[in-house]
């Protein structure tokens, strides 16, 4: 074994053995506490818990969302986990970015070429069943990421899920 598949291989292990420990824990802390990054813990996930397409699904997967409802979108760094919850505003290409602006707390500018991959997320998060669409960037992190909410009684919100589930299967193949 070279020395490079041998440091993909303790990587690897860290990963596997932080996620056996805290399976539905924050993928994030998982990750860190493995010193692996949030794609590395995605990649290992069950089979079917992450589906994983490329990044020039960017744009049709975010035109598709915004036909969800309110959902929750998180922002996650080391130094804040920020959410917003309303409609995901259609987005226009401009100067670099993809432009997010309208009747919605959510909007901004997403530097859409930073986007590696964007990850389809269906685990179990601290006991319940939790379903996203992670835009992934190209260190291994999250730029943002998109929930199915919740309604009063904690269970995902049946309409918003059956769209979630349609929109994976069509990127599953």
């Amino acid at each position: 074994m070279n020395a490079v598949s041998e440091i993909k291989t303790n990587r690897r292990d860290r990963a596997i053995a932080a996620l056996a420990e805290k399976p539905d824990g924050v993928v994030e802390a998982i990750a860190a506490n493995a010193e692996v990054t949030p794609a590395e813990i995605l990649e290992i996930l069950p089979q079917g818990a992450a589906i994983i397409v490329g990044k020039e699904h960017f744009f049709d997967i975010w035109s598709e969302m915004t036909g969800w409802g309110k959902v929750l979108f998180i922002v996650h760094t080391d130094d804040i986990v920020l959410e917003a919850e309303g409609s995901l505003p259609v987005g226009s290409e401009g100067h670099g970015w993809f432009n997010i602006h309208g009747d919605s707390p959510i909007g901004g500018h997403i530097k859409k070429d930073n986007c590696a991959s964007v990850t389809f997320v269906d685990r179990a998060f601290h006991g319940r069943r939790s379903c996203s669409v992670w835009f992934m960037n190209q260190e291994g992190s999250a730029m943002f990421k998109v929930f199915v909410r919740r309604d009063e009684n904690r269970d995902l919100i049946t309409e918003q899920l059956q769209k979630f589930e349609a929109l994976r299967e069509r990127y599953k193949a």
